[in-house]
């Protein structure tokens, strides 16, 4: 969760019974030993997940509170899992037409009221246009905050990338493709947690196939490994030696080009393999995808579209960070700017 050029320090105290632990595996008393160490491994790790899940890369000076195994038992193995439920929508639709008022209830602006506006931009996230064959799950909006949105509202976008929003502290400053990219990243890691619940993949058969020139390893890679590629919403076959066709991709996906996306997950397969990927290399492999589906710089977004993005990011887990680390928004508040103009001085 942090950019490369970070690194995170921080100290890990563990209360257990002495019988579960070997303190004399080092004469100098530098390392010990667990009777169970991968018991101990999975409780540290969804612990400490646990804790950095509630921060933020972004903050300043909050520090998570210490966690009992009662309040970690729930992402640990033999305990009970809780899965909070995600509705997958496009954060962007250009068939939207509804242009919203970008400014926030109570303010000094006219416009509509919270729950009208809750309303419409639900509507922006609902997206017919997917397969016959493919399920079709209603997107049903997170709940409504009494209060005026975290992200405010859309005001205009900058140069392409950046998107300029107004909530009550002041101007809010977006990274569209970062914030969209973490947004994918998530609904495909949950996309493919749903799975083991017995939920299908939603995937998104291509009217017309997209076929491209792989080498010999590649149609291997894609003969042998259909299982994976399927589990991963890709339905990839041969049509000659040096042909291959990329037939539906994941509905998170779709507006991708499929044949980049066909050979990134290739490259992954061939390199780790099937089992691999799926377990070790999938977040990964996520990453990427999502990297290469999210919107791009100088696209040129509606309002509507903007104010999708914003309210898809205060309902996204750690959305305040891209898959790289690098932050996806700034918040520049109405004093910092009455400063840059020596207003009240």
């Amino acid at each position: 969760m942090l950019h490369g050029d970070r690194f995170p320090s921080y100290v890990l105290a563990l209360d257990l019974d002495p019988a579960l632990v070997d303190v004399n595996v080092h004469p100098s008393k530098i390392e010990v030993r667990f009777r169970d160490s991968r018991a101990v491994h999975q409780f540290v790790f969804h612990a400490v997940q646990r804790a950095l899940s509630h921060t933020s890369a972004t903050a300043h000076g909050s520090v998570p509170a210490p966690q009992s195994a009662a309040q970690i038992g729930a992402d640990t193995p033999g305990w009970r899992r809780e899965h909070e439920q995600t509705s997958f929508g496009p954060a962007l639709s250009s068939s939207s037409t509804y242009s919203p008022s970008p400014y926030p209830p109570g303010s000094r602006y006219d416009g509509p009221g919270v729950a009208q506006r809750a309303d419409s931009y639900g509507a922006l996230f609902s997206d017919t246009r997917q397969a016959a064959s493919a399920p079709v799950t209603p997107y049903t909006p997170a709940p409504v905050p009494s209060g005026e949105f975290p992200l405010g509202f859309a005001l205009a976008q900058l140069h392409g990338i950046y998107i300029l929003a107004q909530n009550s502290k002041g101007l809010v400053l977006v990274d569209m493709h970062a914030a969209h990219e973490r947004i994918l990243y998530e609904q495909l890691k949950n996309a493919l947690d749903a799975q083991v619940e017995g939920q299908d993949m939603q995937v998104q058969a291509l009217l017309i196939p997209v076929t491209f020139f792989a080498d010999a390893v590649e149609v291997s890679a894609a003969q042998e490994n259909q299982d994976t590629l399927a589990a991963l919403g890709f339905d990839i076959a041969a049509l000659s030696p040096t042909t291959l066709a990329v037939r539906s991709v994941p509905t998170l996906l779709k507006n991708a080009d499929a044949q980049t996306l066909a050979r990134d997950v290739l490259r992954d397969v061939r390199e780790f393999g099937g089992s691999r990927v799926l377990i070790e290399r999938r977040n990964e492999l996520l990453g990427t995808l999502a990297c290469h589906t999210a919107v791009r710089a100088n696209r040129i977004l509606t309002l509507p579209e903007m104010n999708a993005l914003l309210r898809q990011m205060e309902g996204t887990e750690r959305a305040d960070q891209c898959n790289h680390g690098r932050p996806t928004w700034v918040q520049l508040e109405i004093g910092a700017l009455d400063k840059l103009f020596l207003r009240g001085q």
